[in-house]
């Protein structure tokens, strides 16, 4: 297969596992052909602006309900401008077409470049994609960006979107439980939190690997904004579901860290990305975390979980990684 020179050498990672001789592929041809397509919840947060307060109370309610029937909902009117999405696409799609070497040795967006997944043992551990992570509190230092500069001022206001949108949602969620929002805006701000840019190149041997393995996220919440092609799946009622891309809609999911505190209240869902044979797909993920020293508690007592910190929970996390080649998560903190 003649991949792009942009393109990272995924094949030639993924040959390596394979020449291994431990061929533990999921054919993921019948999977797809028995995949039910669902909408997620779609909440009109115009509410929560709302005057009347039984309107706000409505889509309070609506915010909840999906935390804890689906761990997953879509948005629509955030309050995150049209195009300023545009843009950001625009300027993501022109920093992945740079050449391999460039992303992978130019020390761009703070170093935070990359691909496939180093720590695979197998092939089922492998994700077909390659993206950037990176800190909040390192987007708007000019030195990241290189020959990159109109992706600086755009991506700062991006940014400063997803933060504020990010943290009205949470603060839903916990006055919803009876708690002052202040509990979550204390720990999470601009210094603790992530954006990450995906981009998932066409895939010739799709129906054998993930786009993004099957993972929970480790934060509070995640706020995603994909394009059209499609291959988000999520668990619901023990079985994969595929999303039906909404071009109007900001996806929003619920982390490890919101299950434990709200005592398994709202949902952290196991969700995966297939690759996609015939077009690439991109997506920016933004991530709401605490500082590494704050201690996540439960809401309520008796609580599910012991008490951690999140650099407690990323250690455990990293361990699992290395020693068996995949996260277990919260059930490692379970009393």
């Amino acid at each position: 297969m003649m991949l792009e020179s942009w393109n990272p050498p995924l094949l030639h990672d993924f040959s390596k596992l394979l020449s291994r001789g431990d061929d533990d592929r999921t054919n993921l041809s019948a999977e797809k052909a028995l995949m039910e397509a669902l909408e997620l919840p779609l909440i009109d947060l115009n509410g929560l602006k709302s005057e009347d307060e039984r309107e706000k109370t409505r889509c309070e309610d609506a915010i909840a309900k999906a935390s804890s029937e689906w761990g997953f909902f879509q948005v629509v009117n955030h309050g995150v401008s049209l195009e300023l999405l545009r843009k950001m696409r625009r300027e993501q799609m022109k920093l992945f077409k740079a050449p391999f070497e460039i992303k992978a040795t130019c020390g761009l967006l703070n170093n935070s470049y990359r691909w496939g997944n180093s720590t695979a043992t197998c092939p089922k551990q492998f994700s077909w994609s390659e993206a950037f992570h990176i800190p909040l509190t390192k987007i708007s230092e000019a030195t990241c960006y290189g020959e990159f500069t109109t992706l600086r001022e755009v991506m700062m206001e991006y940014a400063t979107s997803m933060q504020d949108l990010a943290k009205s949602l949470a603060g839903v969620l916990v006055r919803k439980l009876g708690h002052k929002d202040s509990e979550i805006r204390e720990i999470c701000n601009e210094s603790t939190c992530f954006l990450r840019l995906n981009h998932y190149p066409a895939c010739e041997i799709s129906e054998e690997i993930f786009g993004l393995v099957p993972h929970t996220d480790s934060d509070f919440l995640t706020i995603l904004d994909q394009d059209e092609v499609g291959g988000l799946q999520l668990m619901k009622d023990s079985k994969w579901v595929a999303v039906k891309p909404n071009h109007n809609a900001l996806i929003v999911n619920i982390g490890d860290l919101f299950q434990a505190w709200s005592n398994d209240v709202y949902k952290s869902v196991e969700h995966k990305v297939l690759a996609n044979g015939k077009k690439e797909r991109f997506s920016i993920a933004y991530f709401l975390c605490p500082s590494y020293d704050s201690l996540i508690g439960s809401c309520k007592e008796p609580s599910v979980y012991k008490k951690f910190t999140f650099g407690e929970y990323r250690y455990q996390i990293q361990q699992d990684v290395k020693l068996i080649g995949h996260k277990v998560g919260l059930s490692r903190f379970l009393l």
